[in-house]
């Protein structure tokens, strides 16, 4: 028998981060700053990038790629949730939820590839070094930076197709701050058994791929590091890795905890601040870490 799309809802309403009219104000100028300051510093760093030939390397390819996607993927959240707070928008039309779902996972998985990338760069740099400018060439970095856009979109087309397929025939209320894909699995009257099963197949195949990748490569990294007699040159070797480290440490954490945790194990409050964390924060994050644990980039904003 042929199964029919019957949807009905027309548009979503979220309930956001609190219903407490005295808080709108307040989370609304802080998020306003938050988001200012991602716009800031992840913009500022493709520029200084781009334009400083001494940061015409492929670590700092990587890095403005990085800034690029977090950009992407603060705008593709915050922008509608401050309107939220606003009460100016409290809702989005139904393919205008798909789109943002779409894009925000096409940018979040872009990025954990990336991250990937990025630590198989810091392993060629560090344990082979006399190598890395023929084994991390030009073509090398936009195949990696294309193989992490591929991998976004497939996992981006996968997920928004599924849920085309279900049906949102009664509440249009959605329990959260934007469109995120578990929330409307809850919501949908149909049978949402195979878009759950897409969920643990795909999201467990691309974060054991680019979290083994990235264990892996700091696995050799630490044994090449160790094995350097001068404390003063581990030290020098463990700070380039720290602030890549670091990202990797906060971006993995939390889509550990919010996917692959058991729903039941935490709370719907706690849900809602783990993906404020990811989505809104760890796009500010990223360029504060690097540029203040990186040397190349401090020091062109001291320059500047």
């Amino acid at each position: 028998m042929v199964q029919e799309n019957h949807t009905t809802v027309a548009s979503f309403i979220f309930t956001g981060l609190t219903d407490r009219p005295d808080l709108q104000l307040p989370l609304f100028a802080v998020f306003s700053l938050i988001y200012g300051m991602t716009l800031l510093g992840n913009l500022g760093m493709i520029l200084i990038i781009r334009f400083d030939p001494y940061l015409h390397t492929p670590m700092y390819f990587f890095l403005s790629n990085l800034s690029f996607l977090d950009v992407c993927y603060s705008s593709t959240i915050t922008p509608n949730m401050l309107l939220n707070f606003l009460k100016v928008s409290r809702g989005m039309s139904y393919n205008g939820c798909l789109i943002q779902y779409g894009f925000f996972a096409l940018f979040a998985t872009t990025e954990m590839f990336l991250l990937a990338a990025m630590a198989y760069d810091r392993y060629v740099a560090i344990c082979n070094p006399l190598l890395y400018t023929v084994i991390v060439t030009k073509k090398v970095c936009v195949l990696l930076i294309a193989g992490s856009y591929f991998g976004g979109i497939v996992n981006s087309l996968i997920h928004t197709h599924g849920l085309l397929k279900l049906s949102f025939c009664s509440s249009n209320v959605i329990d959260h701050f934007f469109c995120d894909l578990l929330p409307l699995l809850k919501l949908s009257c149909s049978d949402t058994h195979l878009n759950k099963v897409l969920v643990t197949v795909f999201g467990s195949l691309f974060e054991a791929t680019t979290f083994t990748i990235t264990i892996i490569s700091y696995f050799f990294i630490v044994v090449t590091v160790l094995k350097i007699r001068s404390a003063k040159g581990r030290q020098k070797t463990f700070s380039t890795c720290a602030s890549h480290f670091t990202s990797v440490f906060t971006f993995h954490g939390t889509i550990l905890f919010m996917y692959f945790f058991p729903s039941s194990s935490h709370l719907l409050s706690t849900d809602k601040t783990v993906s404020v964390f990811y989505t809104v924060v760890i796009p500010l994050l990223n360029p504060l870490i690097y540029s203040l644990r990186n040397n190349g980039v401090k020091c062109k904003l001291l320059q500047r």
